[in-house]
């Protein structure tokens, strides 16, 4: 962590040298660039001197030496120019030539990279200001060889300047980078039940993130099994990124480990292409294991319409489920996510994903959300929730949770949801980063996996079947009653009605001294004798069905002790102000709870037998939604009273004390 510490420090030193030249927001398109560049520099160091000789001896004579030059830099790619940032700090009268050089020698995958980063014109801006060379300067004071920055310490370095950088963009809570400590947890979770299936070798596996943002989680993963589990299976990892600058540090960070950098998708400056609900850049292919952080409280509104293309085509598409609201897009990538499971006769996936509390229970029954909920749990593939502490990431101290998904649950699990509550089992960091305050260490990791492996009842584990977490939605109806009057006060309101204002003034001023005229004052508190003279009253008039039906409207008023309201068939009419709705759980008899929930309470009340669902055409909707936090909740008895009196006393002479002073 010192090492990490002074290495980010040193780096962001450059920021003095921006600083009056580019705005806050600005400097990571210099830094971030350059950062990348100096770390792929230190890499080739110790190959340098062979890949140019391999360079001069080949070059003209072969076509394709590529792999030649792969081999002899001993990476996964190479660079052919004389410079390197020693050299290019040697010249400093020509270093934007020279550095241009440097950059046009890099091989093409690297090439791609530069592009994504954009960096030619941040090159031009710092020729132009004459601060190339200081720049370089500065970055090239940071050792970052490997064999003084390992990989899991420059993904830290980068994680620690993205989190300064977007914290000065002002993004979004949902635009942040998952911490390592979250997604520890996530691929102790993720991978438990397969332990001993991914320590056999000669295995292969494929892992895969529809947001890689730089590659942390995949990497995360993949060093887990190889690592800490010591397996020799061959791990193969995937990865899809809208952003170009972080989809350019993932691809360079797959290129600086050895991993194929096109594997890694996305990054194109048109939004379209690049993003991963309006275009799936691995169609048709399936993952062992999937995790991701996908945004959230972000809108999807630049995919609207690709997405609810696809929606339409039913489950012959991604999000044959439905679509939430366009506000917040987190149930798309959890759709997207399962369209990528594996057939359970090829060995089945297994999914986690980071989400807010918005996906646990918003939208009532039949909306998108709920039904994206009900078709999860119906399927049987929601295994386990894991409820996060607060002030966990950089940009937000919200509350999160891991929600983990698989199409091959054990025998125990089928028909179950495991809840587990780790909102307590946290670590305060030492040095607040941003928003985050707080860390998952190795013993709350260690307890969440334990709550997770043991599948038991306790303080922190709750187990639910699927079907606990549903309900019937209910309409429940009261009667429609009015009392009509035309009285001097009803008729002052006719005159803000939006029908009668289209009236020509002539008209209005002859329709409302008329209206005036009615000769029964009195209050009618049945609808349908008041109508009786009403409506011939007005017939000569020639209204119109809408004006003659808002002025009735105008003329009326609830009244409870009024008649019923009936309509043309004689049946009573709903009133919809008075329109409530039941959460009914599934499996009990609706009527049963009618009777015992909301007659003995309103007497007049009965259910809409119309509203129904549109699966099983039953009556009410049916609905999903996750209140975790109501399973938890713990009672705490209020303070004694006579100890809160206390309290205000102690406050009032404080500030009696205060005025006093003054």
């Amino acid at each position: 962590m010192e090492n990490f510490s002074k290495k980010a420090a040193m780096i962001w030193s450059v920021a003095d040298i921006l600083r009056g030249g580019w705005k806050q927001h600005e400097y990571q398109d210099v830094i971030l660039p350059l950062v990348v560049l100096k770390r792929l520099d230190s890499i080739l160091a110790d190959t340098k001197t062979k890949v140019l000789d391999q360079h001069n001896q080949y070059h003209g004579k072969l076509k394709d030496l590529d792999q030649i030059l792969k081999h002899a830099s001993g990476a996964a790619f190479y660079n052919t120019s004389p410079y390197d940032f020693k050299k290019l700090l040697e010249d400093p009268h020509h270093i934007a030539k020279n550095f241009k050089h440097y950059l046009n020698g890099f091989s093409e995958n690297i090439q791609d990279i530069i592009e994504k980063f954009d960096f030619e014109k941040q090159l031009e801006r710092l020729e132009g200001g004459g601060l190339l060379f200081l720049v370089l300067q500065e970055i090239n004071e940071v050792d970052l060889h490997p064999r003084e920055v390992d990989n899991h310490t420059m993904g830290v370095i980068f994680e620690h300047l993205l989190q300064k950088f977007s914290e000065m963009s002002n993004e979004t809570a949902g635009e942040h980078f998952t911490p390592r400590d979250v997604i520890g947890l996530m691929v102790e979770v993720l991978l438990s039940p397969d332990e001993a299936l991914l320590k056999k070798p000669h295995r292969i596996f494929k892992i895969y993130d529809p947001a890689c943002g730089t590659g942390g989680m995949l990497t995360v993963a993949k060093d887990h099994i190889q690592q800490d589990l010591r397996s020799k299976a061959d791990i193969y990892l995937y990865g899809q990124e809208l952003n170009s600058v972080t989809y350019a540090m993932s691809k360079s960070d797959m290129l600086i480990k050895g991993e194929n950098p096109d594997n890694i998708r996305g990054g194109e400056k048109n939004h379209a292409q690049a993003s991963t609900l309006a275009n799936d850049q691995f169609y048709g292919e399936t993952f062992d294991y999937a995790l991701s952080n996908p945004p959230y409280g972000v809108d999807w509104k630049k995919d609207k319409e690709a997405v609810e293309r696809e929606a339409n085509r039913g489950y012959a598409g991604r999000f044959g489920a439905g679509t939430p609201r366009i506000s917040d897009g987190q149930l798309l990538f959890l759709q997207h996510l399962v369209s990528k499971m594996k057939p359970i006769k090829d060995g089945g996936s297994r999914i986690g994903i980071v989400h807010n509390g918005s996906p646990l229970f918003t939208g009532d029954a039949g909306s998108g959300e709920s039904e994206i909920r009900r078709w999860i749990l119906e399927k049987d593939l929601l295994e386990t929730i894991v409820a996060l502490p607060d002030q966990l990431f950089y940009n937000t101290g919200i509350n999160t949770y891991l929600w983990f998904l698989s199409n091959r649950k054990s025998a125990e699990r089928k028909g179950k949801v495991q809840l587990i509550d780790a909102r307590e089992l946290f670590t305060r960091e030492r040095k607040s980063l941003g928003n985050k305050r707080k860390k998952i260490g190795d013993d709350s990791q260690k307890k969440v996996k334990e709550l997770y492996e043991a599948f038991e009842e306790s303080e922190f584990s709750k187990i639910f079947d699927t079907s606990a977490f549903g309900y019937r939605q209910i309409t429940i109806e009261r009667p429609l009653r009015l009392d009509f009057q035309v009285s001097d006060e009803r008729l002052e309101e006719l005159k803000t009605e939006k029908l009668f204002l289209k009236l020509k003034l002539k008209e209005r001023t002859a329709l409302f001294e008329y209206l005036k005229a009615f000769p029964h004052k009195k209050l009618f508190m049945n609808r349908e004798k008041f109508l009786e003279l009403f409506e011939p009253y007005l017939k000569p008039k020639k209204l119109g069905a809408p004006l003659l039906k808002a002025i009735i409207s105008v003329l009326s008023a609830r009244n409870e002790k009024a008649d019923i309201c009936l309509d043309s068939e004689g049946n009573t009419e709903p009133d919809s102000e008075l329109r409530d709705y039941e959460n009914v759980p599934l499996g009990e008899d609706i009527q049963k709870y009618f009777d015992r929930e909301v007659k003995p309470y309103v007497l007049d009340a009965w259910i809409n037998e119309s509203v129904r669902d549109h699966k099983d055409n039953e009556i009410g909707k049916i609905g999903y939604e996750i209140p975790f936090t109501r399973y938890f909740y713990k009672y705490e008895a209020p303070r004694e009273l006579e100890a809160i009196e206390k309290d205000i006393e102690q406050v009032e002479n404080e500030l009696l004390t205060l005025l006093k002073k003054l």
